[in-house]
């Protein structure tokens, strides 16, 4: 009986599955394919090297699935690990050989299902379980996530920093596979490699109100290099608050505060005046701090200076790490809601900083509109990523084909500004 070659290749762990339930071509004797009982193809098909005689597989080899001759075909294959791990693969056009185009991770057991048919369509089942060997290298790429566990804002983003440089586009795609991100509700996100050992993950727009994030590594055992294997790392679980939108709006000297997209509070305030203008842009609040001392000196203020300072300040919120915060500023009332003489921050009464500091939480928005000042940095002051177009986003991921990123300076210097 002559078959036409199909193409088959494993694509995801559910269609995978479906496969194996429901890929039978054999005819049973009601004439129902699904009602056929597969025999067992072990005399079918070979599996490469030391597959299954009880020696640990070389997890650097792929694994490879042959049809012993050239009756029948190989029609899916699947390769789990037991952390449910799937291994990726291609199967030939005319179904004679699988192999895996994922790497094994090490110290790991693998259960391989295949399924066959043989010349007259009838349909068979191989079930073989093996395990791999210890990586060759003992240096292990360990990933620490971000935020701390607790509730956010709509803008927190996920980090995740690597405590070995990763440079290559390939390796940086092995590990941003492993990462994985999951939202309730469901949300389209990206990685985006801020450099070598940073990666921010943010959904295309802002995280739905109430969501809930659970993000962990699947690296535990994974080959990235030679030289280096993927470790453990502790998964990481938050959620997301009520969205609080706060605009700063420079020219007309009134931040508006909104809840869930309803407006709940306009504020007098002051920005930066010219020569030390506000940012504009999309910035997450990143801590609140009921009182810092503020010094002129830590921006490059020269100490007895006009514009010098050195103030107790109250009820801080902040924005950027170089020190721009939202806070109170009773020493400027009279021009809140007038005209801007601060040296960047966003100033306002102690009652109405007060509110603001009790109402917002990390991750919340803080959007400076209508100041002559520069745009907020993407990265390395503070959460910058919203400012970022979802088009540009997408490309600094490794899983793109122009996913290319020119590592940025991620330094937290911590100056402050009033």
């Amino acid at each position: 009986m002559n078959h036409t070659p199909r193409t088959r290749t494993v694509v995801s762990c559910t269609l995978l599955v479906a496969a194996l339930g429901a890929g039978v071509t054999g005819c049973g004797s009601d004439g129902n394919p699904l009602s056929a009982t597969p025999y067992d193809a072990a005399d079918q098909i070979s599996f490469n090297s030391s597959t299954g005689d009880g020696k640990k597989v070389d997890p650097d080899k792929p694994l490879e699935v042959t049809l012993k001759d050239d009756e029948g075909r190989i029609t899916d294959v699947t390769a789990q690990d037991s952390t449910g791990r799937y291994v990726a693969g291609e199967l030939s056009a005319d179904g004679s050989r699988w192999h895996s185009t994922s790497p094994l991770a090490a110290n790991a057991h693998y259960t391989v299902r295949v399924s066959t048919e043989d010349e007259d369509g009838a349909p068979g089942r191989k079930v073989l379980t093996f395990d791999t060997s210890k990586p060759s290298s003992t240096k292990r790429l360990n990933v620490t996530f971000g935020p701390d566990a607790g509730e956010y804002g709509v803008g927190q983003p996920i980090t995740a920093q690597l405590d070995h440089e990763v440079k290559d586009k390939a390796q940086r795609a092995i590990v941003e596979r492993a990462l994985r991100v999951d939202s309730t509700p469901a949300v389209q996100g990206s990685w985006y490699w801020v450099s070598d050992k940073e990666l921010h993950y943010r959904p295309k727009e802002y995280w739905p109100a109430h969501t809930t994030i659970r993000v962990h590594s699947n690296l535990d055992g994974l080959k990235i290099s030679d030289r280096l294997w993927g470790g453990k790392s502790k998964s990481l679980k938050i959620t997301i608050g009520d969205k609080l939108v706060a605009v700063a709006d420079a020219s007309s000297h009134e931040m508006t505060v909104y809840k869930n997209d309803e407006e709940i509070n306009e504020i007098p305030i002051t920005t930066g005046k010219p020569g030390f203008d506000t940012r504009n842009g999309i910035k997450v609040v990143l801590a609140k701090q009921y009182y810092v001392r503020m010094r002129s000196a830590t921006v490059g203020i020269a100490a007895g200076s006009s514009d010098s300072y050195d103030l107790p300040v109250y009820y801080a919120t902040r924005v950027t790490w170089s020190g721009e915060y939202v806070h109170a500023a009773p020493w400027s009332v009279g021009s809140q809601g007038y005209a801007n003489v601060s040296h960047g921050c966003t100033g306002m009464s102690t009652s109405n900083a007060e509110w603001f500091f009790n109402t917002v939480r990390e991750g919340d928005i803080v959007k400076a509109v209508n100041s002559g000042g520069d745009d907020m940095e993407p990265f390395g002051n503070g959460f910058g990523d919203w400012n970022v177009t979802w088009k540009t986003w997408q490309t600094g991921s490794a899983l793109t084909k122009t996913g290319t990123t020119t590592p940025q300076d991620t330094s937290r210097l911590k100056p402050t500004t009033v």
